[in-house]
Formats: structure tokens, sequence, C-alpha cells
């Protein structure tokens, strides 16, 4: 039963992923303006990082036992991050980018949190690499912002 909760959490972090990675695909094709250049290095950097992490979410969900969310469908209808839309302005990407892995970085201490406490020390280990490398990220995005 506990992995079957951690499964359930973790899929729903995947659908965050999902549509995060999303957004920063689309944020990266359309950005315009001065920092151009720029940013679409680093919005490239973050979405090639984040496949990474979608893949690992979903091979963790398939160790546990369970199925990984697979459809786009299924990301739509589970996701708490919303999908981004006519976003070309570099100052508004870097804010839905902050705004959206904040959520990601509190959600997976939530399920590191239940991981540990179910005995699933892997999961927990898995969400505190992608946390210390996401702080640092959301450190410098911010550092931008000013």
């Amino acid at each position: 039963m506990e992995n079957k909760h951690i499964a359930n959490e973790l899929n729903n972090l995947l659908a965050n992923y999902q549509i995060y990675y999303q957004n920063l695909r689309g944020f990266h094709w359309n950005i315009q303006g001065k920092k151009f250049f720029e940013l679409h290095e680093k919005f490239e950097e973050l979405y090639t990082d984040t496949a990474v992490k979608i893949d690992e979410v979903a091979e963790r969900v398939l160790t546990i036992g369970f199925t990984p969310l697979h459809t786009f469908q299924d990301y739509l209808d589970t996701a708490s991050i919303k999908p981004s839309k006519g976003v070309h302005q570099g100052e508004d990407a870097v804010k839905l980018i902050v705004d959206n892995l904040s959520a990601l970085v509190e959600q997976q201490k939530e399920i590191r949190s239940q991981a540990e406490e179910s005995g699933d020390a892997t999961t927990g280990d898995m969400l505190a690499a992608f946390v210390e490398e996401q702080e640092k990220t959301l450190w410098m995005y911010n550092a931008w912002l000013k």
C-alpha cells in the first residue's frame, strides 16, 4: 500500500514535470528581445536536464512496481502546474520558471518525506538530489530577476 501511495505521488510529480518541460520548450522557441541568445541557451539547458529527471521519475515508478502516466491528457488532467502560452519576454518566462520550479521543489520535498517515512530511501535520495540542484538553480534565476 505504501508503494502505491508513493507511485501515485510520483505520477503527480511526473505530470508536473511534463508540463514544466513543455513550458520550457515554448520559452526556448518563442523568446524574443535583447536577452534572446542568453535565455535561449539557458532554457535549452533547463529542458534538457528536465527530460532526464522525467525519465528518472518514470523509471522509479516502474521500479516500485507501478505504471507511470504516459499520455499528455493524463498529464493535463493530473498536473497542478499549468501550461504557459504566449510568453515571449525574458522576464516573464523567468518568473514562470521560478514559479514552476519552486512548486516542483516543494512537491519533491513532500514526496521525499513520505517516501522516507515509508522506508523508501531510494526515492528519497533521488528527490533530495533533484532538490539540491534545483534550489541552486532557483537562487540563480531569482538573482537574474533583480
